[in-house]
């Protein structure tokens, strides 16, 4: 979905996005598009498989840069989170009476705070094929596990870092149903525009012998105007309405439903005439 606009403030704080032996450059660099798309620049590899810098990596980021210009690289997971004062380390497996486990929210919101408060945090992610290893994890002060489907928990890398990063943002929003643009305000139709609505409808299909048989045509218009009553008209969409019929009211009212053959409206009659006299001039 398009939506980079580089004439707006980047947003690049928050915790260390920490990607421990990562295989493909490709899913390092959706990680960063991932961390860009929600207000996260810091990102550490420990001990990349194929090595960095990786033109794979940039060009999977999808313009993301900054992201991947500013990231640094360790040979351990000791020294790449040394500078940190908490940690979370991400799995989808149950460590038994390992680590307190938060969810994202809960984690998301801790980690606000502690950047409110001046300390670096950080997020582990594991390998792609088999995660982190109680080891690694056992670096961490806390865990954080997705709710995800028991029978097929396993994420994506880049998956992964997207879900964090989201709760990331949404941990530092005033209001959670904000958004970043609104739709244009329009004024709810009045009755009376409805009730318009419904004649000039109604006319139009009558003069096009839509309503056949006559005896049910009470039955009709009601369906229709049930149809019709189902939500609220705005003042625009009863115009955009309108506009339809009245371009229907050019064309010659033809082959009226009970009759079977064309018969001209008086404007058509009028155009013939029209044409006729020309022919004669």
């Amino acid at each position: 979905m398009a939506g980079t606009n580089s004439e707006l403030e980047l947003l690049a704080e928050g915790p260390a996005i920490i990607l421990v032996e990562p295989q493909l450059g490709e899913n390092i660099g959706m990680v960063a598009r991932a961390m860009a798309n929600f207000g996260l620049s810091e990102l550490r590899l420990v001990n990349p498989r194929d090595g960095w810098p990786s033109e794979k990596a940039r060009a999977a980021a999808s313009k993301a840069d900054h992201v991947i210009d500013g990231t640094k690289v360790f040979e351990t997971l000791e020294e790449a989170i040394k500078d940190l004062n908490f940690v979370y380390a991400t799995t989808a497996r149950e460590r038994y009476g390992f680590k307190p486990v938060r969810a994202p929210v809960t984690a998301a919101d801790t980690l606000r705070a502690k950047f409110k408060a001046g300390e670096k945090t950080g997020i582990l992610f594991g390998r792609e094929r088999w995660g982190l290893t109680n080891e690694e994890v056992a670096l961490a002060d806390e865990i954080v596990t997705f709710p995800v489907n028991p029978a097929f928990a396993s994420l994506n890398i880049a998956q992964a870092v997207l879900l964090m990063s989201y709760e990331w943002m949404k941990s530092g929003m005033d209001d959670l149903g904000e958004t970043l643009f609104q739709s244009v305000e329009q004024r709810p139709s009045t009755k009376e525009q409805v009730f318009g609505l419904f004649e000039h409808i109604e006319e139009a299909l009558d003069a096009r012998g839509y309503f056949h048989p006559a005896e049910k045509k009470p039955k009709m218009v009601d369906n229709l105007r049930a149809v019709l009553s189902r939500r609220g008209f705005s003042e625009q969409e009863i115009s955009v309405v309108r506009g339809v019929i009245n371009s229907l009211d050019r064309f010659p009212r033809q082959w009226p439903k009970q009759s079977g053959r064309a018969v001209p409206s008086a404007e058509g009659a009028n155009s013939e005439r029209t044409g006729e006299n020309a022919e004669d001039e």
